[in-house]
């Protein structure tokens, strides 16, 4: 498990989310939620607000979760959120370039989860000393 990989895309999606939650329009407009005039209608914001708080409190989750467990388990919940965005974004956007452009959004976060969740930290190394292996040698930098 890649602990700061992890971290990084916790903070970013907590940050996110917070963001969308205060200004609903920043997810909307891009998704072709808004009307002609670039504004949102209150039953979309209504809407987009929860769904932000999801992303804030998993963001937040994947920041402060203890390495081991608690952590996999708060980037599971990540991966689950940002695929199944990717599935009912893709499936139900007005607008083929909006639902390409929202799945792989979507699909490029989760993978980044999955990345972090899947690095060995053995072969990849962490924070100021690295490990590398070559063969049966193994150097600490």
């Amino acid at each position: 498990m890649k602990v700061g990989l992890l971290r990084a895309v916790g903070v970013a999606t907590a940050v996110y989310g917070v963001a969308v939650a205060a200004l609903p329009d920043l997810l909307a407009r891009p998704s072709g939620l808004a009307d002609a005039r670039g504004r949102t209608g209150p039953a979309t914001r209504t809407a987009l607000r929860p769904l932000a708080w999801r992303d804030a409190v998993s963001g937040l989750a994947m920041t402060l979760a203890p390495e081991g467990p608690a952590l996999r388990t708060a980037a599971y919940v990540r991966i689950a959120a940002d695929f199944g965005d990717a599935v009912l974004l893709g499936a139900t956007l007005p607008g083929r370039g909006r639902k390409l452009s929202a799945v792989a959004v979507s699909v490029g976060w989760g993978a980044l989860s999955v990345a972090g969740l899947l690095a060995d930290r053995r072969r990849w190394g962490s924070g100021v000393m690295r490990s590398v292996e070559v063969g049966p040698l193994r150097v600490r930098r």
